[in-house]
């Protein structure tokens, strides 16, 4: 535990928080969380810089219910921010970037975020995101005696780090914690020389010309090669609504907030790998599961179907779309629209868990890479882009499978193409 950070219970609530006075930033976590997890280093830097003028407190959610429930937080990790006794400001939840949590506090603070003093480094191969397929590429390109540098927005391991477990990773026995496996390739990558920069946001991007320049908020890299391994995010549930609930009701990790659900009936949306799956794990707490999926079949693996279709628990709503969320207070239901009739449908629920795909985390290159209708980046089979020296692998490129050892043929692939056009 951090000396940076306070760790309270809500008996201190008033005292260290209301009566403050100092604005105060309350996270609400809970343990086992991922999302939690990854916030954690997010809120301790931001502790370190900013510690003197406010301060920084955690809440076990599971130990102080009663309190969330009374400030409507139903979602781990959940940040709140207090001034002079009032909750001020944007709430956070599910997985918090750095930048919009730094963005929230600086505001908050009056901090003018233009006037900064600036770094410059230098290096062969810039990676851009610290997933498998950047952890990858770094191994083979500081193996090759590369200047590497990987960026990451948030910590080394990508989404694969906040997977519960990874059952199919060839040579990793029956099943590997998701943290686990990508700790020992950010290791493996160090070990050969490659820098990791955690906690970096990247806010400008020149891909043009032989040397490429990217901007972080404290930092100007010069590369003469980049790979770009961004990765995606969870898609938002496109309802009326969803804003609202978001963190109150709905969810996009199950295994974080499953728990609250204790007794109770909640929808799951989505029909693919994750959406079965997460479904039959919130069967150990919900009384009932209703699926909700756009088509008339699952796109799961034919065991995770097997498991669905056999659980007493799990109900299904073939062929329909969630259209709007419906509560006071706190999430009472959802609508949903029959896609063949066209008629809408109210069903009563207490929480939504969403599942229905990804989005490449392809904004700063819009403007200069050729992406697909999706915005997923256009690579050949060498992973290089339509600019010479820039290279895509994993999850942001265009491409029919996306798991864990797929991105890593990609990230090895970069790696020895970025090595091959430096040569030249």
């Amino acid at each position: 535990m951090s000396d940076l950070i306070s760790y309270i219970s809500a008996a201190d609530f008033q005292q260290e928080v209301l009566e403050s006075s100092l604005p105060v930033a309350v996270d609400f976590y809970s343990e086992d969380c991922p999302p939690c997890a990854q916030l954690a280093p997010i809120y301790e830097k931001l502790a370190q810089k900013y510690g003197s003028k406010m301060k920084f407190v955690k809440i076990l959610r599971q130990a102080n219910r009663e309190l969330a429930l009374q400030l409507g937080v139903k979602s781990s990790p959940t940040v709140l921010f207090f001034q002079n006794g009032k909750e001020i400001g944007s709430r956070f939840t599910g997985y918090i970037k750095k930048a919009e949590l730094r963005q929230a506090v600086e505001k908050i603070l009056g901090i003018d975020e233009t006037n900064r003093d600036m770094t410059v480094e230098e290096c062969d191969v810039l990676i851009l995101g610290g997933g498998p397929a950047g952890l990858t590429a770094g191994i083979y390109t500081g193996r090759a005696k590369l200047k590497t540098i990987i960026v990451d927005e948030g910590l080394a391991g990508g989404q694969a780090a906040t997977t519960y477990h990874i059952a199919n990773y060839p040579g990793t026995g029956e099943v590997v914690r998701g943290n686990e496996l990508m700790a020992k390739m950010a290791e493996q990558a160090r070990s050969f020389g490659v820098r990791i920069e955690e906690l970096k946001e990247v806010s400008e991007v020149d891909l043009n010309g032989p040397v490429k320049r990217i901007q972080t908020e404290d930092v100007v890299y010069y590369a003469k090669s980049v790979i770009i391994a961004t990765g995606a995010e969870p898609r938002k549930l496109p309802a009326e609504g969803e804003d609202l609930f978001r963190g109150r009701g709905v969810h996009y990790c199950a295994t974080c907030d499953g728990i609250m659900y204790e007794g109770k009936h909640v929808v799951v949306v989505g029909g693919g790998n994750s959406a079965v799956e997460e479904a039959v794990y919130l069967t150990r707490f919900a009384d009932k599961i209703t699926i909700i999926h756009e088509f008339d079949h699952f796109q799961a693996s034919k065991t995770a179907q097997e498991e669905a279709f056999k659980n007493p628990k799990i109900d299904i709503i073939w062929g329909a779309h969630v259209k709007k969320v419906l509560g006071e207070g706190h999430l009472q239901g959802v609508v949903y629209q029959d896609l063949a009739s066209g008629e809408m449908h109210e069903l009563a629920a207490d929480g939504v868990f969403v599942y229905i795909g990804t989005q490449p985390r392809t904004g700063l290159f819009k403007e200069q890479l050729d992406l697909n209708q999706y915005g997923y980046i256009k690579t050949d089979e060498e992973m290089q882009t339509a600019i010479p020296g820039v290279f895509a692998a994993g999850d942001v490129r265009v491409k029919g499978v996306r798991q864990v050892i797929t991105a890593c043929g990609d990230g090895c692939i970069a790696a020895l193409s970025a090595e091959k056009y430096l040569a030249q």
